[in-house]
């Protein structure tokens, strides 16, 4: 059974309700969304579904994400987009109908969208894994059973790996499961959490880093492809946030003790679980949900077009341009 904060949880994403948004504005090329698939483990409390990218894709490689990508047309919401991209990245089926027996997956809400480095709007999904019957309840199916039969594969040009990670841990600043935490090199501990202020969108930005403990090989929430064993070694800008970065960590696969999520993702989860459990996170943070305004100044200012222009980058100068020439409006 689900427990009573799950369960609570699960009642506020149900009721939330979005503002506005600039996601439908946008062009076709400019719109994304992301997948905040939620399962309960054995003891009630919810879990969410993270994948580590390949390292050989283009944009954000080597680096922890929520399953998702680019809209396909103008026509296909955010949802459809999320459960296609899950498909293709991890085998989620796009209708329950596929679902293996007493599986359904229940649309919780959509969050406000973010803004992507790569100049994308990124609009959350959040949905709940459930048996269909009774999506307030667990059912007989196990946490084991969930992972093993819900990610039966991966697309090897995409995903090096599937793993979990707690929900409701996403709001506290050191780890307070019961199960083993974070590691370091030497088999002792690591911080759970590690967060950063830097200047970025014309403000004061809460950078989180979150370091979940790398599952052991035998164990059913991981999922790795071998063939993804090292992300190649770029240096990373330094006038662009740590975590919202298009290039890879410099790690090698084998020899990570914990996945780092961290960006972007990590600030789409601490707003999620924001909502799911009514509270704020033990961290400092950013007090606004998603980059809404900000998409809209830019394009006001005509900066979000369906084609990017070659050496087009989203740095500072151009935030603060929008930030100026549209608070002349």
């Amino acid at each position: 059974m689900l427990s009573q904060a799950s369960a609570q949880a699960l009642t506020r994403l149900r009721a939330y309700a979005p503002p506005p948004t600039t996601y439908n504005k946008l062009p076709l090329t400019r719109r994304a969304a992301v997948l905040i698939l939620l399962f309960p483990d054995r003891h009630g409390e919810l879990k969410v579904v993270l994948t580590m990218r390949a390292a050989t894709l283009r944009n954000y490689a080597g680096q922890a994400a929520l399953p998702g990508g680019k809209a396909d047309t103008l026509d296909e919401k955010p949802f459809e987009t999320a459960r296609r991209e899950a498909y293709e990245e991890i085998g989620l089926p796009t209708t329950d109908t596929k679902l293996p027996p007493g599986f359904r997956v229940e649309h919780l809400c959509e969050l406000p969208a973010n803004l992507a480095k790569t100049e994308l709007g990124v609009r959350p999904c959040v949905a709940f894994l459930c048996p269909s019957a009774t999506p307030a309840s667990t059912g007989t199916q196990s946490a084991a059973d969930v992972e093993e039969k819900m990610i039966p594969r991966l697309d090897p040009k995409e995903v090096a790996a599937v793993f979990t990670a707690p929900f409701a841990q996403f709001l506290q600043k050191e780890w307070t499961r019961n199960e083993p935490g974070p590691v370091n090199g030497k088999g002792g501990r690591h911080s759970w959490y590690r967060g950063t202020w830097t200047d970025w969108h014309e403000s004061r930005w809460r950078m989180h880093n979150f370091y979940i403990p790398k599952p052991p090989p035998s164990a059913s929430a991981l999922r790795r492809n071998p063939s993804h064993s090292q992300a190649s070694q770029t240096p990373r800008s330094q006038d662009q946030p740590e975590g919202d970065d298009p290039r890879p960590e410099p790690t090698v696969f084998e020899d990570l003790q914990n996945f780092r999520v961290f960006g972007m993702t990590a600030r789409i989860l601490v707003d999620a679980a924001r909502v799911a459990y009514g509270e704020e996170p033990e961290f400092e943070h950013n007090s606004h949900f998603g980059d809404e305004e900000m998409l809209e100044r830019l394009l006001k200012v005509g900066r979000l077009s369906e084609v990017r222009k070659k050496g087009e980058e989203l740095n500072r100068e151009v935030l603060e341009k929008a930030m100026k020439e549209t608070s002349k409006i």
